[in-house]
């Protein structure tokens, strides 16, 4: 068994439940997570008393994203390249290794069902994405904010799960929408948040009761006609483009403004609508 700092694992009923433990920062990303979602979900498809597995969240979120705080207001040196030096090879190399990390849900031989409550947001909605199935408060918020500036959604799942149209509108904006509208748009199943448990074990269990093997083939099945519409090299694109993202006149103004006001500042800016500066003016 895996010791996990970043999320709690346990087994009952057939189902593999992953909990993301970082309450205190709304499970955002750090550096172990990625890697610690790849052990769960490898030890989950290696047991064989598992047939689903579920991941959620501890506290009042599912996943706010990376906690990027710390990098946006330059206190943890050159992390992510920022500087005149940037790296892309290294860029690609890191950030493609925490999507290949997320995609062991998506690439898992067993299903997996998100738990979405609070908020499912920039990296936290690549990592939701990432599962088979999602079942949704439909209170919760989800999307990927970053899209306005300074990041590009890397596993490139808003397309795939949405179309084109509203993949657009989710990326174009950098708007959330609630888990109703998301249920609407045909993502994930919406239920009341007290609901949302019992909705969940519902489907789990439903799962549960179906032999490995055809669990297996119909998922292989599945993600095979998604490879074949090119989901490998969009992934690649779409890394690439989340280096470049941090690294535009745009990514230099957004990172200088929040060494500048903090990290929270500059969100409030992006967030709020009002004009992002083409070309990093002031």
């Amino acid at each position: 068994m895996t010791s996990f700092t970043t999320l709690r694992y346990a087994v009952r009923d057939a189902k593999a439940y992953l909990t993301l433990n970082r309450p205190d920062r709304l499970n955002a990303i750090d550096d172990v997570m990625p890697g610690e979602i790849r052990a769960a979900v490898e030890q989950a498809n290696a047991d064989d008393a598992v047939r689903v597995i579920v991941l959620q969240g501890a506290g009042r979120a599912f996943c706010a994203g990376y906690d990027l705080k710390q990098f946006a207001e330059g206190d943890v040196g050159d992390r992510w390249r920022q500087g005149e030096h940037w790296d892309p090879v290294r860029d690609y190399r890191e950030m493609r290794r925490n999507t290949d990390d997320f995609f062991t849900l998506w690439r898992s031989l067993k299903p997996t069902i998100a738990k979405v409550h609070g908020h499912a947001v920039a990296g936290g909605s690549d990592i939701a994405l990432s599962c088979d199935l999602l079942v949704i408060a439909d209170d919760a918020r989800i999307g990927y904010p970053p899209a306005r500036v300074w990041g590009c959604p890397t596993t490139a799942m808003w397309v795939y799960r949405l179309g084109a149209e509203r993949a657009k509108r989710m990326l174009l904006t950098g708007d959330t929408i609630d888990g109703a509208t998301a249920a609407s748009w045909g993502l994930g199943e919406a239920v009341p948040p007290d609901e949302l448990d019992a909705a969940v074990e519902r489907l789990a269990d439903r799962i549960a009761g179906v032999p490995v093997n055809q669990l297996v083939m119909s998922k292989l099945m599945i993600n095979q006609a998604y490879d074949n519409m090119g989901l490998q090299g969009t992934q690649l694109l779409a890394t690439l483009f989340d280096g470049i993202t941090r690294h535009s006149p745009e990514g230099h103004w957004f990172k200088d403004l929040a060494e500048r006001e903090g990290f929270h500042a500059a969100v409030q800016w992006r967030d709020s609508g009002r004009r992002i500066p083409d070309g990093g003016e002031s």
